[in-house]
């Protein structure tokens, strides 16, 4: 079954964008978008519709077997976690190969050397 609020909330991080960015590109109030994605709330497929094109997704997308709702369920992931990782990725794109081996050179270093 799928988590639709989930999902939305997936992707909205995934493209770095807050619930008051959703709101501005669809007229939902942002109390309505909150509610959606902790599942208080089932929207309508129009309301659906207005979120895909916001999200610039098809709408099928949401529904699709390989939906990021269900990879974020299975890897368990916070929001502050997928967060951290959208910003990695999005700020990594621009990197060459070698740039990004140094990168993860860094990062394996610091997650070595963290105090738990």
């Amino acid at each position: 079954m799928v988590n639709i609020g989930t999902t939305i909330r997936g992707y909205r991080l995934q493209k770095g964008l807050s619930q008051g960015d959703i709101e501005k590109r669809t007229g939902l109030l942002r109390c309505y978008l909150s509610r959606v994605e902790n599942g208080h709330t089932v929207p309508s497929l129009d309301t659906l519709s207005k979120i895909a094109s916001a999200l610039d997704l098809p709408l099928a997308q949401f529904f699709a077997e390989d939906s990021l709702g269900r990879e974020l369920n299975t890897q368990k992931l916070t929001d502050d976690e997928l967060r951290f990782l959208t910003q990695i990725r999005r700020y990594s794109s621009n990197l060459n190969d070698s740039d990004r081996k140094l990168l993860l050179a860094m990062v394996k270093k610091f997650a070595a050397t963290a105090v738990k």
